[in-house]
């Protein structure tokens, strides 16, 4: 009997391994804010396009099933979805069961998006429980008052996209039929991981974790969903070492002060992370919640035109990722593919990524805090009306929940909320600037700000150009600052912009030389004349990056690009991620500029 009792035991195991290996990125999606207690809602769905916007008339929000099958989290533009439908879509519906685990009773239940483009509307049973609006942001929604623990329920979610209304952010998302120039297939409805999990009543909501290495203490600021007389305990961990411990009553005005002596400091060379373990407990020492984290002891900070990462002067050698799929468009197909990029960007010498017009997800910057990799975080700002007010509306609402998801992460070092807003003007345009710049540093104090990417600058932290200049003499003498004179800059001629007041000056696009075959360049393209031959792009390169080398000002670069992305052919790697160049030597070349500073930068010179 026993050992029928073990094969049985053994047989479910399989079944279940083998269900989860089956469904789409299982993993859990929030990495540094972990539940034991969760489902992952990823697999088939079934969907139906609504290009008539009829289906409130028809009454679908109370569907028990549309007629097609989509595997969410994939978008229908993409090979992986299963759909595989390339034009606009401007509203689909989707619909899947939840079954609550019975467990769960007494327990809040919230349904997680990773996030939906561009605006959803969720139905439990026929019923309107929240939208939500922005393509790129995560968002939960408290279905307590709509199941049971141990019901079955019908889960329906409306999407809306007007990518050409310029109301809403798009990114890189083609505003034409076809993808052309630098715009690619576009991403509609669910893109990241959909999942439920249960929390106590009296359970943490958020925490904000502020590393302070120069009075070597973390400082948290944790928030509940019912504030209580339970007590927080917070553990600081060294592997299985505890580092720190404190215990808090469950207030939001509670701060949790852990002192973190001979601490060991995370940066791109060593990417030490602590771990982090949240308990609240009830007054005879029960559980209430429990929750897994990390942290890295870092800083960065600017100061007389230096950017400093753990108070050393530090160049960003940085790629431009887009974090496009071929298969997957915005989303990853596997999670070893984002843990892979960041792989291919450190085995090409660069020690960060500017992401670029898409706000990646949080697997993403897990594995950069991993592995020691320095990102910068960008909306996608792209395909909105930077001088709209409703536009902007939208803007501040999705911009400020990516700040406050992605704040705790070591790897992500300066925020960017736009980029090359060549448009913008006196009024709405300055306007927005100002408000975003002030209520990013409200939300988040700790990093710069580099507030439009390539110029157009009204306040920042951060003094960003671009240029595509494929000449080095040419590139070298753009880049010498004079006396009285303002550097170069991309935009010169409207004089309600910024002046140029001493900030870390930085090239954060340049390069882009194209590289594909000559059957590519008939529908292809990249910066600059296309190199004869592959000796050609190593010597284009090197002088290239010595000009940057040579700069006195110049304290970081982002080239253009990590992998190709669809018809745009100037990245290192092809879109597929297989390698075009000698590795080492394109390794060698961006590694010319040292991350660490000498004091005296007259050897860099």
């Amino acid at each position: 009997m026993r050992k029928l009792i073990v094969l049985c035991s053994l047989l479910l195991a399989s079944f279940f391994d083998g269900a989860a290996a089956s469904l789409p990125r299982p993993e859990y999606p929030r990495p540094q804010f972990e539940r034991a207690d969760w489902v992952n809602l990823n697999g088939e769905w079934t969907y139906s396009f609504d290009f008539g916007h009829s289906g409130k008339d028809r009454h679908w929000e109370k569907s028990a099933g549309f007629d097609q099958k989509i595997v969410v989290p994939f978008c229908p533009e993409s090979k992986l979805s299963g759909v595989g439908h390339t034009d606009f879509i401007d509203c689909l519906w989707y619909h899947r069961e939840l079954s609550v685990p019975a467990a769960w009773e007494g327990k809040r239940i919230f349904l997680n998006f990773g996030a939906v483009d561009y605006c959803a509307e969720i139905y439990i049973d026929g019923t309107f429980v929240q939208r939500h609006y922005g393509g790129s942001s995560s968002f939960c929604v408290d279905l307590s008052r709509y199941v049971k623990a141990g019901g079955v329920h019908q889960l329906v979610v409306r999407v809306t996209d007007d990518l050409r209304s310029g109301y809403q952010t798009g990114g890189k998302q083609s505003t034409g039929y076809y993808s052309a120039g630098c715009s690619y297939t576009r991403t509609t409805g669910i893109w990241q991981t959909v999942w439920m999990e249960a929390v106590s009543r009296h359970g943490l909501k958020s925490v904000y974790a502020r590393p302070d290495i120069d009075q070597e203490m973390l400082v948290i600021s944790p928030e509940f969903w019912q504030e209580s007389d339970n007590t927080l305990e917070v553990v600081l961990k060294d592997g299985e070492k505890v580092v720190a411990r404190r215990e808090v009553p469950c207030h939001n005005s509670a701060y949790v002060m852990l002192p973190v002596r001979k601490m060991k400091l995370w940066s791109p060379e060593s990417p030490f992370l602590y771990g982090l373990e949240y308990t609240v407990k009830d007054a005879s020492g029960q559980t209430v919640d429990a929750v897994k984290s990390y942290v890295g002891m870092r800083k960065v900070h600017t100061a007389d035109g230096q950017f400093y990462l753990n108070n050393r002067p530090y160049f960003q050698r940085l790629v431009l990722d887009q974090g496009f799929y071929p298969d997957g468009i915005w989303t990853a197909p596997t999670d070893e593919d984002l843990k892979n990029d960041i792989l291919l960007g450190k085995e090409a010498g660069f020690n960060g990524a500017r992401l670029h017009q898409k706000v990646f997800e949080e697997r993403y910057y897990y594995w950069a805090d991993k592995l020691g990799y320095l990102t910068w975080g960008e909306s996608a700002s792209w395909a909105m009306n930077i001088n709209d007010e409703r536009a902007v509306r939208n803007f501040i609402g999705e911009w400020s929940e990516v700040v406050v998801r992605d704040r705790n992460h070591p790897s992500l070092v300066i925020w960017t909320p736009f980029n090359e807003t060549w448009g913008g003007d006196n009024h709405a345009y300055t306007r927005m600037m100002r408000d975003v710049y002030a209520i990013t540093k409200a939300v988040d104090p700790t990093r710069p700000i580099n507030d439009a990417s390539g110029d157009n600058h009204v306040v920042t932290d951060i003094w960003s150009v671009h240029t595509y200049e494929q000449d080095s003499v040419k590139l070298k003498e753009m880049l010498v600052f004079q006396e009285g004179v303002e550097p170069y800059r991309s935009i010169r001629d409207r004089d309600y912009l910024a002046v140029y007041d001493g900030q870390p000056y930085m090239v954060d696009e340049f390069g882009g030389i194209g590289w594909m075959s000559a059957e590519e360049r008939k529908t292809s393209w990249g910066y600059g004349g296309i190199p004869a031959e592959e000796e050609e792009f190593y010597a284009r390169l090197t002088g290239l990056v010595n000009a940057l080398k040579q700069s006195r000002h110049v304290v970081g670069f982002c080239y253009t690009q990590l992998t190709d992305v669809e018809q745009e052919k100037n990245g290192i790697y092809h879109y597929d991620r297989s390698p075009k160049f000698d590795m080492e030597r394109i390794r060698k070349i961006f590694e010319l500029i040292p991350s660490y500073s000498e004091p005296d930068k007259e050897e860099r010179r």
